[in-house]
């Protein structure tokens, strides 16, 4: 009816004048693609429609890899924080999904009570049924890292030796449904063990379609030798390359993602320049997540499920044997699908995995499908060809005034020492005070130049450690109390006795205790962020 277009083309002319950004990607989609979801039965095929909590949601990171990969450890070094119901261990520890988010007081909500939380963006998690919901929960707590991005730690995936067992539910499709909605997949492998069992085969399966949102990590790599991690890594890039059927290679990250020391080798500098290109591409998230999910939006408004539904309603007799020829048309959907690509000139791409969609058709009432509707198609292609245009220039511009990730990214890290390594009312005098002789040492066998040494012969001193450059780079921070870019005697010391603690396992306190600060400062402050090298900060 061109009346209800030309009415539905001013009320979106004046929502495009009321709303900002964020609102109008949020009002494309309720005026635009809900509708069309709707009378096309889309959720039944696909996945649920969007609510205000998917838009509204922070940037998401999925975790995931067989047991003993890691995870955990993964998360703890990107929040540097424990967090409840975190165990680290060989054996499978982690045996639920834990989405790890921002809240003032730390506690864990339980899954069947956060499907119920309309702020939360779980609420279509209902089907997957008391089992799965029994193994999920939303551990909060007060971290700066949380503020800006959510983590989801994933249960282990069994190996082939465990490969019969069953969770209750479907464990693929819990990893579907998550890689939908996540901004990043972070699939960890152990350098150690590289067996694909059958239960990673169909984990790998549920990622299909999402390989832009998919980043590999082979971990630990500081314990083997080059020799070693050659093959190792060849022999995954090649098992990667069977399970993902495409041309592009998947980028492969070796690392050892953890805050300890790590073990001399001698590919060392190799795994801290993958180290910064991980983090980096992770601190970005939340610049890139509006566009991200505008893309989201784009890819579940270019499936051709509308055409398919029509075509299939379209097919159907109107009284007699509907049964015999819905199976007929279900078996045929190969060449439905290539008719559709004929007449509608739909690309190929843009079609459902056919095998998966027999499936889903085999439990349909093709009496309820709809044929095809020129008003709701006319306003997908406005949606496509013009809307989406005029938006992304308005999200480019609002994510040119956010900031990068902050917090552990950056080198501020979280964590205080642990009370037993200090008590600030035991220190009548500079805690590093009596450690200083050995300390100055050290410092005038860096040969300063008029008192101070440079940050080129620190970092020389300090890679020695074997500590990873973002914990150094705060080190560093934390010592250059007067921000020059270089360090006296007593920054040094300070410096030294940092790293010194950090190795033995203590955490690295996010600003300087008082019983820190070298004499000649009166109080702590905030420290400038001076780059003490490129590859620091």
């Amino acid at each position: 009816n061109p009346e209800l277009l030309k009415a539905d083309a001013k009320i979106y002319k004046d929502t495009e004048i009321k709303y900002p950004a964020k609102e109008k990607k949020t009002n494309l989609y309720y005026k635009r693609l809900l509708p069309i979801e709707k009378h096309y039965l889309f959720q039944h095929f696909h996945s649920p429609s969007y609510e205000d909590a998917d838009f509204d949601n922070k940037p998401m990171i999925l975790v995931m890899g067989q047991y003993s990969t890691g995870k955990t450890t993964f998360i703890r070094y990107l929040i540097e924080q424990d967090f409840l119901g975190g165990r680290v261990g060989p054996e499978p520890t982690t045996d639920c999904f834990s989405a790890l988010m921002h809240g003032e007081v730390e506690g864990i909500i339980p899954g069947n009570a956060l499907t119920m939380d309309p702020k939360k963006p779980f609420r279509n998690l209902d089907p997957f049924g008391n089992t799965f919901l029994n193994r999920f929960q939303c551990v909060q707590m007060p971290n700066p890292v949380l503020e800006n991005i959510s983590i989801i730690d994933t249960p282990g995936i069994l190996t082939a030796a465990r490969r019969r067992l069953s969770r209750g539910y479907d464990f693929p499709a819990v990893l579907r449904w998550f890689a939908e909605r996540v901004d990043r997949i972070i699939l960890l492998f152990d350098a150690h063990k590289l067996e694909f069992s059958d239960e990673l085969t169909r984990a790998f399966g549920a990622l299909c379609g999402h390989e832009d949102k998919l980043r590999v990590v082979l971990n630990k790599a500081d314990r083997v030798d080059s020799q070693q991690l050659m093959r190792v890594y060849g022999a995954l890039m090649w098992s990667l390359g069977k399970v993902f059927k495409t041309p592009e290679i998947l980028k492969v990250y070796i690392g050892s993602f953890w805050s300890e020391p790590r073990q001399k080798c001698d590919h060392y500098e190799l795994i801290e320049l993958e180290e910064e290109d991980l983090l980096t591409d992770i601190r970005n998230l939340p610049r890139n997540a509006a566009l991200r999910k505008l893309n989201d939006l784009v890819k579940r408004a270019r499936l051709a499920h509308a055409h398919i539904i029509g075509q299939l309603k379209k097919e159907m007799p109107t009284i007699f044997c509907k049964e015999s020829k819905k199976h007929s048309l279900i078996y045929d959907l190969p060449e439905i699908f290539l008719k559709i690509q004929q007449q509608q000139r739909v690309p190929a791409g843009d079609f459902p995995d056919c095998n998966k969609m027999q499936e889903k058709l085999l439990g349909q009432d093709f009496s309820k499908f709809k044929t095809l509707k020129p008003s709701l198609m006319a306003s997908l292609d406005k949606l496509l060809t013009t809307d989406i245009g005029k938006l992304v220039p308005l999200l480019k511009i609002q994510e040119l005034t956010k900031k990068s990730l902050p917090g552990v990214l950056d080198g501020d890290f979280l964590g205080t020492f642990k009370p037993e390594h200090y008590r600030e009312e035991d220190f009548d005098e500079w805690a590093v005070e009596k450690y200083k002789p050995r300390y100055d040492e050290i410092f005038y066998n860096l040969n300063p130049c008029e008192g101070k040494l440079s940050g080129t012969k620190v970092r020389e001193w300090m890679t020695g450690t074997l500590l990873p450059s973002s914990v150094l780079a705060h080190i560093w921070r934390l010592s250059d109390v007067d921000g020059d870019g270089m360090l006296d005697n007593e920054e040094f010391a300070l410096a030294v006795h940092l790293i010194e603690g950090k190795v033995d396992g203590y955490y690295l306190p996010r600003e300087l205790p008082s019983h820190l600060v070298p004499q000649r400062n009166e109080s702590p402050r905030q420290h400038s962020r001076h780059v003490f090298n490129e590859g620091m900060t």
